[in-house]
């Protein structure tokens, strides 16, 4: 496979704003200067612990660690190898790559699976808003049922790029197969019935969706992943899943639904202090939404909300108002809704509409405007009363046993949130909601603790704990099996990497001449580093701290190198600093000896095998050189 230039890989450094790649994840925040800083995208936390540089192009989280450039960020984010990710920028921000070889780039056969996957789905959702916009018959009778049952806007739909599957499935197989995508993308895309031992012909290319409405699902990044197609009178009665109302993309390489929100790469620009996102069931809900004005509207792929859709979620904003229908599914899916909410830090409350029946977004925001919107938030609840609402509808008349058993189910949810603070201020909720007005919350808070303590579980069930790493003899932890070595953030190797980073050459050049290589621990990624650039230095082929691609072979050396680099060392005297970590190198190289040779002398006594004379003199030799002060080598 083509190489890429390396010239090219610091070319797409220079130009591209790291700001502007974590943007499109999360949200910035500036933090005085160059700095920026936002939720981290690599774990769960409430106070933003990321920071990120543009003047560097790097970013380092202090709460989990992670650290790299603009290429280990899309690589972490977006499942990608390192290759993946440069191609992968390079489109995004419309840069030119080179290759070494022959200049034009990886075949069509060599690009990344998922890469084409992308295009391909792009390339679909194209074709099918042309069909929805053809002037033959099935885009005519489709754009009527879009604007005149549908009520929605054409403007609405071009935004969106809905699309049409006629009963013939558009011609799609055809279109993409004429681009020439590969058998693997057309295989795995899911757009298609395929055998799986099925020799690959456009008559193989069976279309799964026909007759429908074809909405495009896009990722919180923008790119179309999937589709949901809505049966409409064009649905043939030979289609598999004729009944079915909404049919939706199966899971591929790009597309887990559980991982997805609709809507979330727009709305995560609206949302703010006092604009929380608006959870609703579905993609047309969450269209209606749009086509009035609440562009905070998001929707999940079907009513099973999972954990990961709210960490992604909560990336952008902590605030959510959950919006579904007033039937038995909707409301169960709200409450399903609500622990998850709890376990992942999100304030969630619950919109409805006093003295309705059934109520429906679509219809309601159809009828009202934004001043549907309005309306409903007058009559939010919090999640204590919306629970006891379905737990509980008659709080005045239940039983004794009816009461108790649904403030277990209470406790429950309760049990979800992590915070103390939150667990003693939703127990405070709980009085209120019952309508127990002679019930003061420290009955609920020792009741609760009972709970808790009789094995009362959570209603959102946490991951199951890690069993316990495993040790070396010292007590340090040892790597998984398979894993790569972890750095140690108080090595030594650590330290001095940190001045050859920073400081200039003429040091990195004194440390070169003056560390023995068998004193640096080279399974450590600072040690085999420390190595590589030392020798790199001795031997005056040094590029530069900002030309360390060809340098780095592992993404743990890039994430390393990253985090360094993102420091700024308050250092008066590296110098100094570089003795002192010289020293701890040596003493940790030799100590152990001198200790192994002081257990053989004890044996010498009783052991002839032993040449006590030798260790002797060997042992004088270490305590002098442990004695002896270090200088550096000063290098012309």
């Amino acid at each position: 496979m083509p190489r890429l230039k390396e010239s090219c890989k610091q070319d797409l450094k220079l130009r591209i704003n790291i700001v502007d790649v974590i943007s499109r994840v999360a949200t910035p925040r500036r933090a005085g200067g160059n700095r920026f800083k936002a939720l981290c995208p690599f774990h769960q936390e409430k106070t933003p612990s990321f920071h990120f540089d543009s003047a560097k192009g790097f970013y380092k989280c202090f709460g989990c660690g992670k650290s790299g450039d603009i290429f280990t960020f899309v690589q972490e984010t977006e499942g990608l190898n390192f290759t993946e990710a440069v191609e992968a920028l390079a489109q995004r921000f419309n840069v030119a790559l080179e290759y070494e070889e022959g200049g034009g780039g990886p075949s069509r056969e060599e690009r990344s699976l998922r890469q084409e996957l992308f295009d391909l789905h792009e390339f679909a959702a194209d074709h099918l808003h042309q069909a929805f916009k053809a002037n033959g018959e099935h885009g005519a009778w489709m754009r009527d049922y879009w604007t005149k049952d549908r009520r929605f806007t054409p403007e609405l739909a071009d935004e969106f790029k809905i699309g049409l599957a006629d009963p013939a499935g558009s011609g799609l197989a055809a279109a993409l197969m004429r681009k020439k995508f590969s058998e693997a993308a057309l295989r795995q895309c899911g757009l298609f019935f395929i055998y799986e031992d099925q020799l690959l012909t456009l008559q193989a290319l069976r279309p799964r969706f026909r007759g429908r409405l074809m909405i495009p699902i896009r990722d919180h990044q923008g790119r179309v992943v999937a589709f949901t197609a809505r049966q409409t009178k064009l649905t043939p009665a030979d289609d598999p899943a004729n009944e079915a109302k909404y049919v939706n993309s199966p899971e591929t390489p790009i597309f887990t639904k559980g991982n997805l929100l609709f809507n979330l790469d727009r709305a995560r620009a609206h949302v703010g202090d006092g604009k929380p996102f608006v959870m609703v069931e579905g993609q047309l809900d969450a269209l209606r939404c749009w086509s009035v004005g609440l562009k905070t509207a998001i929707a999940p792929q079907g009513t099973s909300i999972t954990e990961g859709q709210l960490i992604l979620m909560r990336r952008y904003h902590t605030e959510l108002e959950c919006f579904f229908d007033s039937d038995n599914a909707g409301q169960k899916a709200a409450l399903r809704l609500l622990p998850l909410a709890l376990k992942t830090g999100i304030e969630v409350r619950f919109l409805t509409l006093a003295g309705a029946g059934k109520v429906d977004p679509d219809l309601l925001f159809l009828e009202k405007g934004l001043a549907g919107y309005d309306e409903v938030k007058k009559s939010a609840f919090g999640g204590m009363q919306f629970m006891r609402r379905y737990v509980l509808p008659d709080a005045r008349n239940a039983t004794a046993e009816r009461t108790q058993a649904a403030v277990r189910e209470i406790y429950s949810v309760i049990a979800a949130a992590d915070s103390e603070l939150l667990r003693k201020r939703l127990l405070g909720e709980v009085a209120p909601a019952l309508g127990a007005l002679q019930v003061t919350p420290d009955v609920f808070e020792r009741d609760f603790a009972q709970f808790i303590a009789k094995g009362g579980r959570p209603a959102a069930q946490s991951a199951p704990a890690a069993p316990p790493a495993s040790t070396d003899s010292s007590g340090s932890p040892l790597p998984a099996p398979g894993s790569a070595p972890q750095d140690d953030p108080t090595a030594p190797e650590r330290d001095l990497l940190l001045l050859v980073l920073h400081f200039d050459i003429a040091l990195g050049r004194a440390l070169a001449a003056t560390c023995p290589h068998e004193w640096i621990d080279a399974r450590l990624p600072s040690g085999a580093l420390l190595n590589r650039f030392l020798g790199e230095i001795l031997h005056g082929e040094w590029p530069g701290r900002d030309n360390l691609d060809g340098l780095l072979e592992t993404d743990a050396e890039r994430a390393l190198v990253a985090s360094l680099l993102f420091e700024t060392p308050q250092i008066d005297d590296p110098a100094k600093v570089a003795l002192e970590g010289l020293k701890r190198l040596r003493d940790r190289a030799l100590a152990p000896r001198l200790r192994q040779i002081d257990l053989q002398l004890a044996q010498a006594s009783t052991d002839n095998a032993i040449d006590a004379i030798a260790l002797l003199k060997e042992r004088s030799e270490l305590q002098r050189l442990l004695r002896s002060p270090l200088a550096l080598v000063a290098v012309a």
